[in-house]
């Protein structure tokens, strides 16, 4: 039987070429053609790629298809990108849609958001919202006077707050130009910017807009040591007048319930200073607190803090988890008659940063279920007028705000928003270091593109033509503040056929029924049977 000659895969073909190239460059070089050597060279590196793919063992496709295997990286390297510009529709929110983001950068720009032809939303799909318009509506109030008072009875110095502020983030996830930027915009428009749990940093203070210092499980800026809470280093940021409230947190949306560290390589001496964490340590932030383990501690930290802050507003935040840990907090503030100033409700749809994937899309409750639980338990423990409730979670648009208040909030707080007014594309680089436009790194050329006094320019135009838009919103319902909105303004469509009032979808608790006995089952009563004043643990 003849034999038969050896025929190389198709799949060689591209590593093959490469080798006849460097054989055909190196002969034109012998024949004296010059110019061969630009040949030569692309040809030499590409064939020895295809010998290092065929000799290595870790990417079974490179061995198979040396050279042109890489393709495959390559377009997977570029894929979000290409998705992102090219393929997503304006409407496929991933995690924000198109049309969100550019109703950001538009308002950031100045330009007031509008779009011609109608909507891009079919307001015939389930999940549809909208507010309802008045046949008599009024002049648009003044978005200058967008504000309510937070202080308790116990707050000596109650702080008057926008209804639409800047998020927690941290100094070293955002890079010390977003933050003066950010800050500069909140100065200038008279909202605040909460600190995140990496300490008020030198960034935060430079602009002089006002701060709420939140205070995360590592004690960044208030910790001895061995990270333990210091009372003396507490009292000395609480008490600078730039520091309007101090936030406890107790969890975030983006990792409820989860610790972070922060690598000793990317600990610079800024950060080890502004957090006071040794250099070259990891900076572990616990998930858990230390300075208090039960409800009732809780109070007494709370009411600890409000002593060393000389009477400032305390808080805290946290996203829902167990249902009855709130409701033992709230247990606690009846037994000791301390409460806090404020609440912040965060959401697992919320996070700058990187987070477990489980953590993001399987932990802890979304923002608005948190607000409704949060909201109706207060007042069904006749508390909800000493405590004014804020939120958290993809709010970018002053419809988001309504849809917020009108189930509870007194005011909301947007994070990934304002990162799109200083300059955010979403290319979810933010754990990487390589954040392409500088805002959520701490390399300091990429963050060297960030300009401060346009960004803040930006993060000023972005709140500003928000809260406009929402003074026209509410104008248009007949409404001119925003603590006017109730539940039965807003409506949701639940399917094909029928549309709900949020007053109708919602269960909202009477003042005082948990108190009384009037809720005997349900959620709320099973859940408030369970919670006990002296512990988390049940």
């Amino acid at each position: 039987m003849a034999s038969r000659s050896f025929v190389p895969p198709s799949r060689y073909a591209v590593f093959g070429l490469c080798g006849l190239l460097v054989g055909v460059a190196v002969g034109a070089i012998l024949a004296g053609f010059g110019l061969a050597w630009w040949l030569l060279a692309p040809a030499v590196a590409l064939t020895a790629v295809g010998v290092s793919d065929l000799r290595q063992s870790r990417h079974s496709i490179q061995r198979n298809y040396p050279v042109i295997g890489h393709i495959r990286w390559l377009v997977e390297f570029v894929r979000p990108e290409i998705r992102q510009y090219l393929i997503e529709a304006d409407e496929e929110a991933a995690p924000f849609s198109r049309s969100q983001r550019s109703l950001v950068y538009d308002r950031a720009k100045g330009k007031p958001g509008e779009h011609p032809f109608g909507t891009l939303l079919d307001p015939y799909r389930e999940g549809y919202e909208f507010i309802g318009h008045s046949t008599m509506p009024v002049e648009a109030a003044d978005p200058s006077t967008f504000r309510i008072t937070v202080g308790g009875p116990d707050c000596k110095r109650p702080y008057s707050t926008s209804v639409f502020n800047i998020s927690a983030m941290s100094f070293g996830a955002l890079s010390a130009n977003a933050i003066r930027a950010l800050n500069a915009g909140a100065k200038r428009g008279g909202f605040s910017h909460d600190t995140g749990e990496g300490s008020l940093s030198p960034y935060h203070r430079e602009m002089g807009g006002d701060i709420v210092w939140e205070l995360g499980s590592g004690y960044f800026g208030c910790r001895t040591p061995d990270g333990a809470f210091d009372p003396e280093r507490f009292a000395v940021n609480a008490r600078l007048d730039q520091v309007k409230m101090i936030e406890i947190k107790l969890s975030q949306g983006a990792k409820p319930g989860h610790g972070g560290v922060l690598p000793a390589a990317k600990v610079t001496p800024e950060i080890a200073e502004t957090r006071g964490v040794p250099l070259g340590r990891d900076c572990v932030s616990p998930s858990a607190h230390s300075a208090f383990s039960t409800p009732l501690e809780l109070m007494a930290f709370i009411t600890r803090l409000r002593t060393l802050s000389e009477g400032k507003p305390v808080g805290f935040k946290l996203c829902i988890g167990h249902p009855w840990e709130f409701m033992a907090v709230v247990k606690a503030m009846l037994e000791t008659g301390v409460t806090p100033d404020f609440i912040v409700v965060d959401g697992t749809e919320g996070g700058t940063g990187a987070a477990p994937t489980e953590f993001s899309d399987h932990v802890g409750a979304p923002m608005r279920e948190g607000l409704l639980f949060v909201h109706n338990t207060l007042v069904g423990a006749g508390l909800r007028d000493r405590i004014r409730v804020g939120v958290a979670g993809k709010i970018v648009s002053a419809f988001d705000i309504l849809s917020v208040l009108a189930i509870g909030a007194d005011w909301a707080n947007a994070a990934r928003g304002f990162m799109f007014a200083v300059g955010c594309v979403q290319s979810r680089s933010c754990n990487t270091n390589r954040c392409p436009t500088g805002v959520a790194t701490q390399d300091p050329l990429r963050q060297a593109a960030l300009i401060v006094p346009d960004k803040a320019e930006r993060v000023f135009n972005f709140h500003h033509l928000t809260l406009k838009a929402l003074a026209e919103m509410l104008g248009a319902a007949g409404l001119q503040h925003p603590d006017q909105v109730r539940s039965h303004h807003l409506a949701r469509r639940v399917s094909a056929t029928e549309v709900r009032l949020f007053s109708e979808l919602h269960t909202f608790l009477e003042p005082g029924s948990l108190l009384d006995g009037s809720v005997t089952s349900g959620m709320y009563a099973d859940n408030w049977r369970r919670a006990p004043a002296q512990t988390f643990a049940n």
